[in-house]
């Protein structure tokens, strides 16, 4: 473990300043935006302007990782970072920060890329689970020490900004010093969405609907506790909790989910939570100590819907095609994500800040009846498919899933378009349909297999 973190300190160090100034970034927006009056649904936007930067990103950063090669793509990234949040200071423009919000979620998902692929690289089969828990631990450390620091800036003054460009310009001397080979860019797989929505309908939907409540919390939560009365400094601690919460929920939630049905898991999980968050509107004025409880709770709960969800998309689909699996998964979330800060944002401007609350509940009931309408097909067929603690901010970057001791990328088959045809043709036009949740037989590397070398047969025997 100590090897581990030696071997890897430069990178892990960048990976936590970058997900710090991210957590500043966004706290900030949240709390300056509501101080000066502007509406939720502007508040909403603005941060779904990241996330909808993050997704367009991850194509844009392959690309050009692939034309510049790693650093000199970081390094441009950084830069274009920087500069679109110190414009932000200078032009107080609440639509000109719409654009430049997208353009810093393009940048950043090319930076996590990087370190991502970093990381994947010189990491093997033997240690890559610990590579990947670091990496966890490391970026959810820097979004709550984000969130923490804006107790420093008690006034919310636009030298806020300047604490987030610092931030994204110390992850530059991390990687300008790392004497570590350049890692190779894998292929992309190609997002055969249909074909996954019918093999793991049930997981594709929690996580649009956890990435409707996770995007949310993190644009709008601070709004809420700010609107409840709570100061700058309470408003932060208030995110942090929740977030630490989520983090030490991992481990514990992973234990129940390796031992007991996963669909029931989430289906306890989305009520628990729309259990759980209902004391914030059912009492008048809680405490702050109180509000801290309630906070937690949801945060242990909202928290392990992706970990839970890639888990049960796992046991129904081979390893041979998760990767594929994994960028389709992050697609779901990385959807809910952007529409999630808009939809919650409208409902807060008509309602008041308790809407927020609603809304987490109504999307954690919605979840819940939709897992429980398809309990009765769950019939886990596939090995390999343990649970593994994910990051509580899931970002867009599909490299950081090479990680995960689930995935074997030398077996993988997602990149190799020929096959995947293959698979995909199988899959949407069998005669038999694929139940809910269960892609039967069709997803077994012996039926690729069968498949290829039937179509060799019988091109040997129409020759």
């Amino acid at each position: 473990m100590i090897k581990i973190l030696s071997s890897f300190g430069s990178l892990y160090f960048a990976i936590f300043l970058l997900s710090s100034g991210t957590g500043l970034y966004n706290t900030y927006m949240s709390l300056r935006l509501t101080q000066d009056g502007i509406s939720q649904s502007w508040v909403g936007l603005l941060i779904a302007a990241y996330y909808f930067g993050l997704v367009l990103g991850v194509r844009f950063g392959h690309k050009l990782i692939g034309n510049v090669g790693h650093i000199r793509a970081y390094v441009a990234s950084a830069a274009v970072v920087v500069v679109m949040v110190l414009a932000q200071s200078l032009i107080p423009v609440k639509e000109v920060w719409l654009l430049l919000r997208v353009v810093v979620g393009i940048a950043m998902v090319t930076q996590y890329m990087v370190l991502e692929s970093w990381l994947s690289d010189q990491s093997d089969v033997h240690n890559r689970g610990v590579v990947f828990s670091f990496y966890m631990i490391m970026s959810s450390l820097g979004i709550v020490v984000g969130q923490m620091s804006i107790r420093f800036f008690p006034e919310l003054e636009i030298s806020v900004l300047n604490a987030v460009a610092i931030s994204s310009s110390l992850c530059l001397i991390p990687m300008a010093l790392t004497k570590r080979a350049s890692p190779q860019l894998q292929s992309q797989a190609p997002l055969n969405m249909r074909m996954y929505i019918r093999m793991v309908p049930v997981p594709l939907v929690v996580l649009f609907l956890g990435g409707c409540i996770t995007s949310a919390f993190y644009s709008l939560a601070a709004v809420y506790a700010n609107k409840n009365g709570l100061t700058a400094n309470q408003s932060a601690l208030f995110l942090s909790v929740s977030v630490t919460a989520g983090l030490l929920a991992q481990w514990p939630m992973g234990y129940l989910s390796d031992r007991f049905n996963r669909l029931r898991m989430l289906r306890v999980s989305s009520f628990g939570l729309a259990l759980a968050s209902s004391p914030l509107l059912l009492l008048d004025s809680p405490s702050l100590g109180m509000m801290l409880v309630i906070i937690a709770c949801m945060g242990c709960l909202q928290f392990t819907f992706y970990p839970l969800s890639v888990a049960l998309a796992n046991e129904h689909v081979s390893q041979a095609m998760r990767v594929g699996l994994s960028g389709a998964l992050l697609l779901a979330f990385s959807i809910g994500a952007t529409l999630g800060p808009i939809v919650a944002g409208r409902l807060m401007d008509y309602g008041g800040a308790n809407m927020y609350i609603v809304y987490v509940m109504g999307c954690a009931i919605v979840m819940g009846l939709f897992v429980s309408k398809s309990h009765a097909n769950y019939h886990p067929n596939i090995e390999n498919a343990q649970y593994v603690p994910m990051a509580v901010d899931v970002s867009p970057a599909p490299v950081v899933h090479e990680l995960d001791p689930r995935i074997d990328v030398e077996k993988d088959i997602s990149t190799d378009a020929q096959v995947m045809e293959q698979v995909k043709d199988l899959v949407l036009n069998t005669e038999h349909p694929v139940s809910p949740i269960i892609p039967n037989l069709l997803v077994d590397e012996q039926d690729f297999e069968w498949t290829n070398h039937r179509k060799s047969s019988d091109n040997s025997t129409s020759n």
